[in-house]
């Protein structure tokens, strides 16, 4: 296991490298320049050198890059901005932030609404894969697969605003959506989260409903299935100790890619809700042309799902014995 996982680290370092090289050199494609936006309206020559020189834009790209990249791990000197310690992601050109910081000033508003989204669809949609491959062609399961076939077809946008306008504005039985930090107010982190978490919920449930009763059916035709029956053990356990277990592959599989995508930034859900996550912060990076954050935001994002299907992997062993991570 050990040995797996320091290759999959490894693996998981150079891809996030190339990623942070791509977008760099992407960046550079926008005709703009962003020592204008640090310089301000009574810009001279000689004060918009200076910017570039303090944010280190005024080197060749192949440079620029190298000194990003020595900041991340050695820390970096930004001149009249000061001395950034390792690791260091640079200062926001819009704002003159650290921008380390700013996305962990961000980062418990996205992991909020992900993990708290993630708990409730996972338990709605497992639960109701679940009893539609126990009742299979029965009403419930026709009533779930039909339910999770309208769901898949919805947008959260759409759901978002929907839900914004009937149960906040015009029957007021949720809270306006909005971050109020755990540890400061639990009943208002809660409250401000759980229209977003229905919301994502109504998405993420149909797909999970539908592929939990597929792999469910399926795993319950196995001959091992029929073999565990045929000696005389209980439904509940044959169900639990053999069909379950099965299925719990492609389950775990989806889930690590869905909770690495929302940890890394949930856009559109942040933007429908008016919500300042790391999702916001990249669009406003994209809008305003700031390299860093942008840099910052999509290393993130890219290390989540990295990370989450490196833990997906590690889980495949615990799950299925016949699987063996060398």
């Amino acid at each position: 296991m050990s040995r797996f996982l320091i290759r999959r680290v490894l693996g998981a370092l150079v891809i996030l490298l190339i990623i942070s090289a791509i977008t760099f050199w992407l960046f550079y494609a926008i005709p703009r320049d962003p020592a204008m936006m640090s310089c301000g309206k009574n810009c001279t020559p000689d004060m918009l050198a200076q910017i570039r020189h303090n944010l280190g834009i005024d080197h060749p790209i192949p440079v620029q890059y190298w000194d990003w990249l020595k900041g991340v791990f050695v820390g970096r000197d930004y001149g009249s901005f000061g001395n950034c310690n390792a690791p260091c992601l640079g200062y926001s050109f819009a704002n003159r932030e650290p921008v380390l910081g700013t996305i962990l000033d961000r980062l418990p508003t996205t992991l909020s609404l992900a993990l708290g989204a993630a708990v409730v669809f996972l338990i709605f949609g497992v639960g109701a894969g679940m009893l539609a491959a126990l009742k299979q062609g029965k009403f419930l399961d026709k009533f779930a697969s039909s339910a999770s076939l309208f769901g898949s077809s919805l947008q959260i946008y759409f759901v978002g605003y929907i839900a914004m306008f009937f149960f906040v504005s015009k029957l007021g039985l949720f809270a306006q959506p909005s971050y109020t930090p755990l540890t400061e107010d639990p009943v208002a982190w809660f409250s401000g989260l759980l229209l977003p978490w229905l919301t994502l919920a109504i998405i993420f449930t149909a797909n999970y409903t539908r592929m939990t009763r597929s792999q469910l059916v399926e795993q319950l035709s196995e001959d091992y299935v029929r073999t565990a029956r045929a000696k005389g053990l209980s439904r509940a356990n044959v169900f639990f100790r053999f069909a379950w277990r099965g299925a719990m592959g492609p389950i775990v599989t989806v889930f690590g890619i869905d909770l690495g995508t929302l940890v890394g930034g949930a856009i559109i859900t942040e933007s429908t809700f008016s919500m300042q996550g790391v999702g916001r912060l990249a669009v406003d990076s994209v809008v305003k042309s700031d390299l860093p954050m942008l840099l910052g935001v999509t290393v993130l994002s890219a290390g989540a799902i990295v990370l989450a299907n490196i833990a997906v992997d590690a889980v495949y062993a615990l799950i299925d014995p016949r699987i063996r991570l060398a």
